[in-house]
């Protein structure tokens, strides 16, 4: 009894709080969700279930998914297979690496407001460093924020740039928790540097790849602030987190339809957690 008293006095206030920040608001958005309701309004309408079957039903459904679909993969497909890269870089013994791995850290840790606003003027069709470079070569600047198109490549581009140092350095520390004996025996083998780093480096490094898989997934699907900066009205980069934003706080006004929204991401990001659980982790080997 004492001990689990002790247990209690411990865990009591970690459950309190996340009791408090985390599920009660959960709980109280799905309340809202069912509610037709303007952001601001004393009072509010029930509608069950209605708002959940406009957005399904509605054209911003296929829209939204897709460009949360297309801005998910690309991110984190291109933040672990630079941040892989640019670790086998790093793991090599040279002079120079440590200012290397800070330099490359150093934009994931850096405000999403700054990276974006520093970006937004390189990409600037007019006054842009980019523009600048191309008129160099007679190339006309593309017009990155008023077409759809390039606006998600724009902020792709720029979310990979500031997130790939933090993949870096988690694969640099699993590359260097691989045991050298390993990689000496598999080059007395004869075995060149492909083969040890695609039978030996790779296979060791699935528990590496399963966290930043999952880490990188929650973080892309939950990415506000570049897209906020770079893209105010949601041009071509209505991800699932802006339109619930722009629904609730831009000229709509639709704080239920947004909570609605914000429940689908939330049951979207639950699935794909659980899934990754379940059946990608049976494919990591722990050593």
């Amino acid at each position: 009894m004492r001990e689990y008293l002790i247990f209690l006095a411990f865990v009591a206030p970690n459950l309190l709080l996340i009791g408090a920040f985390t599920y009660r608001p959960l709980i109280a958005n799905m309340q809202y969700s069912t509610l037709n309701w303007t952001l601001g309004s004393p009072s509010a309408t029930k509608v069950g279930l209605e708002n959940y079957i406009r957005f399904f039903t509605g054209p911003d459904a296929r829209t939204v998914l897709g460009t949360t679909a297309i801005f998910t993969i690309v991110t984190v497909g291109g933040s672990m297979v630079l941040g892989l890269l640019i670790s086998l870089a790093l793991n090599r013994g040279l002079r120079g690496t440590t200012f290397a791995r800070s330099a490359v850290f150093a934009p994931y840790v850096l405000s999403g407001v700054g990276v974006g606003l520093v970006w937004l003027f390189i990409f600037d069709p007019v006054y842009g460093l980019l523009s600048f470079i191309l008129r160099g070569v007679g190339i006309a600047s593309p017009q990155w924020v008023n077409d759809p198109q390039l606006a998600l490549v724009m902020v792709i581009i720029v979310y990979v740039w500031k997130n790939l140092g933090y993949c870096a350095v988690v694969y640099l520390a699993g590359l260097q928790a691989i045991a050298r004996e390993q990689l000496e025996a598999a080059s007395i083998d004869g075995a060149n540097a492909w083969q040890q780093f695609w039978r030996i480096k790779l296979p060791l490094l699935s528990p590496t790849t399963f966290f930043l898989s999952i880490t990188c997934l929650l973080s892309s699907l939950q990415a506000f602030d570049l897209i906020r900066i770079m893209t105010p009205l949601g041009t071509g980069t209505r991800t699932l987190v802006y339109e619930a934003y722009l629904q609730a706080f831009g000229a709509y006004n639709r704080a239920g339809y947004s909570a609605a929204v914000s429940t689908v991401l939330f049951v979207l990001l639950l699935l794909i957690t659980l899934l990754q659980l379940r059946f990608v982790e049976r494919k990591v080997h722990y050593s």
